[in-house]
């Protein structure tokens, strides 16, 4: 099992859902989140003064899949969030040594 996290612009959320829903994936957890890598943020002015803004915002999707469905979740978030511009996201894959499903016990890729 893997834990696939994407870290991408916030307006291709609804995108990348779509795109993973239209594969199968019924389930993942999105989180808002801030950062900056090579786009180094930007510079806005407030009330005439000039502030740099390092932080952007960026929204966090995490979807948990069974091994033989990885590399599909990645193509479809490579896909749905691509713009060609920078500060398109990057893609995470770990593995996962086990999940439960509190409500039923199950375990494994039954509990995805």
């Amino acid at each position: 099992m893997k834990l696939v996290t994407a870290v991408i612009k916030p307006f291709k959320l609804d995108d990348v859902r779509e795109c993973l829903s239209d594969i199968g994936i019924s389930g993942l957890t999105v989180t808002e989140v801030k950062g900056f890598g090579r786009q180094k943020g930007h510079t806005e002015l407030y009330r005439g003064a000039e502030y740099v803004v390092d932080f952007l915002p960026k929204v966090k999707v995490e979807v948990a899949v069974s091994d033989d469905l990885c590399q599909q979740v990645v193509e479809a978030i490579v896909k749905a969030a691509n713009t060609g511009k920078i500060g398109d996201g990057k893609i995470f894959i770990t593995v996962l040594e086990e999940v439960i499903r509190i409500r039923t016990g199950e375990t494994g890729n039954q509990a995805i």
